[in-house]
């Protein structure tokens, strides 16, 4: 599956975009919309253009893990909460989650309710967080959709 417009908004709007690096409530040098890595340092400054673009790249490898993992049959939805989750807590977290397991039992409501058990950092629950948590759990229930004329699911 590939990751919708519904489901790029969601990652956008709770990562929000910083064009200069800054260090996230773990301490990881990060820029743009939550891109990590060796190449984000201390005093980097980014293009918004630049910032997208490491948008898709850093999706792209949490869709392929989703895709890899998942061996449930998905809806749009689900899937774009999914990457989302995966995306923000990492490949290890999501392969150990509650969510993964339950959604590949068929519990997808014992599935869905667990997103928000990732709503802390450092064990102290996070408002900003447990709002993400939320969004991704309204979008992983959302109605089936339909894609579009591009072939993306709105």
């Amino acid at each position: 599956m590939t990751y919708s417009k519904n489901g790029l908004a969601l990652t956008e709007q709770f990562e929000g975009c910083k064009l200069t690096a800054y260090q996230d409530a773990n301490g990881v040098w990060t820029i743009g919309y939550g891109h990590t890595g060796a190449d984000v340092t201390p005093g980097l400054v980014i293009t918004k253009e630049h910032a997208e673009t490491l948008l898709i790249q850093d999706i792209g490898w949490a869709c392929m893990w989703v895709n890899k993992v998942v061996k449930a049959p998905m809806t749009q939805g689900e899937f774009d909460a999914l990457v989302d989750l995966c995306f923000n807590i990492g490949c290890g977290n999501f392969d150990q989650s509650t969510v993964l397991k339950a959604f590949n039992a068929g519990d997808t409501s014992t599935a869905a309710k667990a997103f928000e058990v990732w709503d802390k950092i450092h064990s102290v629950v996070s408002s900003g967080l447990l709002r993400r948590r939320i969004a991704e759990e309204a979008e992983f229930n959302a109605p089936a959709s339909v894609p579009d004329a591009t072939g993306i699911s709105t």
